[in-house]
């Protein structure tokens, strides 16, 4: 069931966020039964990418990064992924109040759970990393996900339309802020063992 609704909200996200919500999932099952195997794409992805076809920017020259180098990466950005679920949905449940919301932490990690479901799936575009691909593929995975907050947040939350745009548009703010929080880890990892690679080579 919880697959059927992954899938729904990508293709019929007003219809299914209905449903999603008369399931009542709990936080542990949405960190164990779909951020887990969720945020394991695109941090596979880019480990089995980047050790086998290399990073390249602009699909010239590659760099391969060895495999002890490149595990350390996946993990780090496999934990971060999690941390940062966990810490929207915590400041959704925060926020809500002041929105005229009254749903409990489980609802707050189910809405960022599936809001998020596009940019985990679009992590399959790390088993090529080339950067202006992964750079189209997640934008236009971001505007997807933003749409799913803003049909979500009403539905999920329980609040007018009104009330809930401003809501979705706080969240949003949060988002992002998280979402550059993670690509600058990354940058850090890739600017920290790239270097490391090539000693070992």
């Amino acid at each position: 069931m919880f697959l059927q609704h992954m899938w729904g909200v990508i293709y019929d996200p007003k219809h299914e966020w209905s449903d999603i919500r008369k399931e009542n999932y709990s936080m542990m099952h949405c960190f164990m039964a779909q951020i887990s195997i969720l945020a394991a794409i695109p941090a596979l992805s880019l480990f089995i990418g980047s050790t086998q076809i290399g990073w390249s920017i602009s699909g010239g020259e590659f760099i391969k990064l060895s495999i002890q180098s490149a595990m350390m990466a996946a993990v780090a950005f496999y934990a971060a992924m999690w941390v940062a679920v966990g810490f929207i949905a915590y400041v959704i449940h925060w926020m809500e109040k002041t929105y005229g919301g009254s749903v409990t932490l489980d609802e707050c990690m189910v809405l960022t759970t599936f809001t998020a479901t596009p940019l985990f799936l679009a992590g399959i575009v790390g088993l090529y990393p080339v950067l202006w691909l992964n750079v189209i593929v997640g934008m236009i995975a971001l505007a997807y996900t933003v749409y799913l907050l803003y049909t979500g947040v009403p539905e999920i939350m329980q609040i007018s339309e009104d009330r809930a745009f401003f809501f979705a548009s706080s969240i949003l703010t949060v988002g992002l802020c998280v979402l550059v929080g993670l690509l600058t880890v990354t940058v850090i990892l890739w600017s920290t063992i790239i270097p490391l690679s090539y000693l070992s080579a």
